[in-house]
């Protein structure tokens, strides 16, 4: 999700809270605040031996996408803080937190938010078990809810995350890779958390199963279009404000709908060449390979893939009615629509 301390929405959106983001965004002021105390409060539960190193991974906040769902689909005021809604975030980010560490031991990646990975820091042996200690005592916390469906929800949801790391691990190796099994990877490693923060956080609340269902419709579709607008941000976002280097993902051979529309419409002997700078991590021609994004309508596709997804999302929260809930969920989707025509703006 865009950044809102960074990022604002195109002057020419028309969706509610496009005006004023960061306002939007310190609603949650007091109940961030309450979630990071409750994730330092946890530290006490690990081991004195490896409580600097969990510290060193829960300290690496970033936007805290998946606890602003839990929030917004439960919301019971901006001043009222609920625990059970905290405790879920938690737990929640924790398992995004341990997936983050796996993922740079996979990668490689040296930096993230512009400091030392927990792989670089502490060593891939080291990171992994890490990884692993945050996973683990997500499910501890989960499981201290007096009912087992936030236990249950949150590790099928990590179970499916990790599917999703699995194969678009194996997909690395898979010289034959479409835009289903693209769709299949994103729906599992990211979707997936944001689905069941946001079907978990409305149960909290109170709300029917229905109601609850119908929100995490709408988590899994925002989830999806997050993934691809990253995707696309990867090949036309502005450097500085994504915070990586353009091509990474052409670097790491990351078959992202971008590319594979890409492999698609160029001929032949030119999708063989980009497969190979894939498959090498070489990124020479990645303004080459932009351009050629831009004159064979790719950027304009998966734009169109984007902003079909948030018109899921938003059509999603139908059964829930007008409510505030409803209504910050909506806002939280205008947020990234009006990204993602900032994103069209800056590359017309």
């Amino acid at each position: 999700m865009p950044d809102p301390t960074t990022d604002t929405p195109s002057p020419s959106s028309n969706s509610p809270g496009k005006d004023d983001p960061l306002a939007f965004f310190a609603r949650l002021k007091p109940h961030l605040a309450r979630l990071d105390t409750f994730l330092h409060e946890q530290l006490l539960e690990f081991e004195p031996e490896v409580r600097e190193l969990a510290a060193y991974c829960i300290d690496a906040s970033g936007k805290r996408i998946r606890p602003a769902l839990v929030f917004f689909s439960g919301w019971q005021g901006d001043d009222t803080v609920s625990e059970d809604h905290v405790r879920l975030a938690a737990v929640i980010e924790m398992v995004h937190l341990a997936t983050l560490v796996h993922d740079d031991i996979m990668d490689g990646a040296t930096l993230r938010r512009g400091r030392p990975t927990a792989t670089e820091k502490f060593g891939p042996d080291t990171a992994v078990l890490l990884g692993d200690a945050l996973f683990a005592h997500a499910l501890h916390v989960a499981a201290q809810f007096p009912t087992t469906a936030v236990c249950r929800g949150v590790s099928r949801s990590t179970r499916r995350v990790c599917t999703g790391e699995i194969m678009q691990t194996l997909a690395g190796e898979n010289t034959h890779r479409d835009t289903a099994y693209y769709r299949r990877v994103i729906e599992l490693k990211t979707a997936e958390l944001f689905h069941i923060s946001c079907q978990l956080g409305a149960a909290l609340a109170g709300h029917p199963a229905e109601l609850a269902d119908a929100a995490g419709r709408f988590g899994r579709h925002l989830g999806t279009a997050y993934q691809i607008y990253d995707d696309l941000a990867d090949f036309f976002g502005d450097e500085n404000r994504i915070g990586k280097t353009l091509g990474t993902d052409l670097a790491s051979n990351k078959a992202t709908l971008p590319l594979l529309l890409l492999q698609q419409r160029l001929p032949t002997a030119e999708a063989d060449a980009l497969r190979h700078e894939m498959a090498t991590g070489n990124t020479a021609n990645i303004r080459l390979r932009i351009r050629q994004m831009a004159d064979l309508r790719v950027f304009a596709d998966v734009m169109a893939a984007i902003e079909e997804e948030i018109h899921s999302a938003e059509t999603a929260l139908a059964p829930l009615g007008d409510i505030e809930s409803t209504r910050l969920l909506r806002q939280l989707a205008a947020v990234l629509k009006a990204q993602a025509a900032r994103l069209r703006s800056a590359s017309s």
